[in-house]
């Protein structure tokens, strides 16, 4: 076994006993690269079939191609596929863009309490129908307690802190300090009646590995990861009003590759075109409330 497939043995052991373990599953699906993997192993995991809700939550402010791709592969791939918003946000435009709020509370309204009540079922669902290819009211309304999350732990501070099987509270509130220890592979998968719980199947991957596995399985990314001529790429996807592209040469995955084994952004952070990270408290505020 090389490094990738023992990656891929340790996230597919994850997704199953996530499964076996926890009802009412769901699994966040940020349209990223990240997330996209983690859905390539769900996958596998399971002989080609989801058997969890992708969910997404839509800020409207994501970049166009983002929600074109995702709608394309729920579509392809016959995916449970569910989004949420923060509706009264929204209407009331209390967001960034329209100059109400500044960058940390937009992400508090748009996806922080998109996310919680979405997750608890408080707010609309809309669902995918396969048949009719369009999005529906969700009927379903019972609280997903158990979510799947694309979290790597070299991508950002915040996230270098947290657990394979990482408890939340009734209100998805993180306390940073009260994580279970896990040792030599062994998981806490017990945890107190009410607990919310995180499962982090991509913890242990590194930006190169996400892409080397992308590269091997040749999974399908979407095109704002590449140069498309202007000399522009982007690293790390999210709203277009505060994500901002690096300079990269990049066309294509090989060449991705070859950026980041030569070092190009040894001393840049992945995220470091994501404008709300650098606001007072950042993403690890955000984090502490329920953000991803």
């Amino acid at each position: 076994m090389d490094h990738l497939q023992k990656l891929e043995a340790k996230s597919v052991f994850i997704l199953r006993e996530a499964y076996r373990e926890f009802k009412n599953l769901c699994m966040l699906w940020s349209i990223g690269k990240d997330s996209t993997v983690m859905l390539w192993l769900a996958r596998k995991a399971f002989f080609g079939h989801v058997p969890f809700p992708l969910v997404h939550i839509d800020t409207h402010y994501k970049i166009p191609e983002m929600i074109g791709y995702r709608d394309r592969l729920a579509k392809e791939w016959h995916l449970n596929m569910v989004y949420g918003e923060n509706t009264e946000a929204l209407q009331k435009e209390q967001t960034f863009p329209d100059k109400n709020v500044d960058r940390l509370t937009c992400c508090r309204y748009l996806k922080t309490e998109a996310l919680k009540n979405t997750l608890s079922g408080a707010w609309k669902r809309y669902r995918f129908n396969h048949e009719k290819g369009v999005y529906e009211t969700d009927s379903n309304t019972e609280p997903y307690t158990g979510v799947i999350a694309g979290v790597r732990a070299d991508e950002e501070g915040s996230r270098s802190k947290e657990r394979h099987f990482s408890p939340r509270d009734k209100e998805n509130e993180w306390d940073v300090a009260d994580q279970p220890p896990e040792l030599w592979n062994q998981f806490k998968t017990d945890f107190a009646p009410g607990t919310h719980l995180r499962i982090h199947p991509l913890l242990d991957w590194t930006e190169l590995n996400i892409w080397e596995y992308i590269a091997r399985e040749k999974i399908p990314t979407v095109s704002l990861y590449y140069n498309q001529g202007d000399g522009k790429r982007y690293r790390s996807l999210g709203c277009f009003p505060c994500t901002h592209p690096v300079e990269s040469s990049a066309r294509n995955v090989e060449e991705i590759i070859e950026e980041l084994r030569t070092g190009k952004f040894t001393n840049i952070a992945e995220r470091s075109g994501r404008a709300q990270d650098k606001e007072d408290g950042g993403l690890e505020t955000l984090r502490k409330e329920g953000y991803m």
